[in-house]
C-alpha cells in the first residue's frame, strides 16, 4: 500500500474507534523499495490480532488495498527502551 492508502486507513480505524486495539503492544511502519508501505506490529495474543482483523480487513477492502497473508510468528527476544 502506498502511504496515503495508510494514512487513509488508521484515519478509518481511528473513526471506528481502533487506533489502539486491545491488546497491541508495537506498532511500526516504513517505506520500503518501490515506495511501499510495510507494517509490524506484535500483539499480546493471536486471538487479540484476529479481533482486530475483523475490524482491519473491510477497511482495507473499502481502499481497494490488497493484502497478502500476514506473517505470523512468535516472538523469541523483545529489548525496549
Amino acid at each position: 500500500m502506498s502511504p496515503d492508502q495508510y494514512d487513509e486507513a488508521l484515519n478509518k480505524l481511528d473513526d471506528a474507534g481502533q487506533s489502539a486495539p486491545p491488546g497491541r503492544v508495537h506498532h511500526i511502519s516504513g517505506i520500503g523499495e518501490g515506495g511501499t508501505l510495510w507494517v509490524l506490529d506484535v500483539w499480546e495474543t493471536p486471538e487479540h490480532f484476529e479481533s482486530f482483523g475483523e475490524v482491519l480487513m473491510p477497511i482495507m477492502s473499502g481502499l481497494d488495498i490488497e493484502m497478502g497473508e500476514p506473517m505470523i510468528t512468535p516472538l523469541h527476544n523483545y529489548i525496549g527502551g
